[in-house]
């Protein structure tokens, strides 16, 4: 009886034992549709705020790259034309720039991006033998604009283009993690849906980029998710 006993004994705490260690497997539901992508703004005000100090490392700006280095983007300042950036070189700090009221920007530059639409060519870069390009984003208070005119690569592209070097300075930068957002004197910006977003989101301003599209958002733009454009990457 004892023997018996202890059998069934034995039985049971063997059960327990499967039934606690039982693995559960999980099938993907081939109906599920994930939800489509925020749209810019609704990304601004809802993504959780990252800690400015983990990016600004005591300077005055705020610099990122995304996880696969394709878009560098910084939270700064400009004056007039020339916008404070520790990767470009540029005038923000020459004598020259006094006249200028220092307003902040957002600026954002692409290693694979689309050229810009006609409608949004800002520039016609006459008498300057250069082109306008693609590949930058800029975004101030009141407006955003996508291109630049510009000959020759910018150093995202010179770092982490089809040629790049893969090493230098924005090499050195930190990522901001997808679905995280940064902010700086009013705008903001953040990493999803395989680009950038940056806005104003009281004013309703913000662009969104990415290695296939763009979107430039103005007060009065419909509030759609971003989508691939057939503007043509370059190469």
């Amino acid at each position: 009886m004892e023997r018996m006993r202890r059998t069934v004994l034995g039985i049971m705490a063997a059960f327990l034992l499967l039934a606690a260690t039982a693995c559960t497997v999980t099938q993907a539901d081939p109906d599920y549709v994930p939800p489509a992508p925020l749209p810019a703004l609704e990304q601004l005000k809802q993504a959780p705020l990252t800690d400015p100090a983990a990016l600004s490392s005591g300077q005055d700006y705020l610099s990122f790259v995304t996880a696969d280095h394709n878009v560098v983007c910084s939270l700064t300042s400009a004056r007039g034309e020339h916008v404070n950036l520790p990767y470009e070189q540029n005038g923000f700090g020459g004598s020259g720039t006094g006249k200028f009221a220092t307003v902040p920007v957002a600026h954002c530059e692409l290693a694979a991006y689309p050229k810009p639409e006609a409608k949004d060519v800002r520039d016609s870069c006459g008498g300057t033998g250069l082109g306008y390009l693609g590949g930058t984003a800029l975004l101030t208070p009141d407006r955003a604009v996508y291109g630049e005119c510009r000959s020759g690569v910018t150093q995202q592209e010179s770092e982490f283009g089809p040629k790049g070097t893969r090493n230098g300075p924005i090499a050195q930068l930190p990522v901001l993690e997808d679905g995280k957002n940064v902010e700086r004197n009013g705008l903001r910006c953040s990493a999803y849906n395989g680009g950038v977003a940056c806005g104003n989101v009281s004013a309703g301003v913000a662009f969104f980029v990415a290695r296939d599209h763009y979107e430039l958002i103005l007060p009065g733009t419909p509030t759609v998710s971003p989508a691939p454009s057939e503007a043509r990457k370059t190469p």
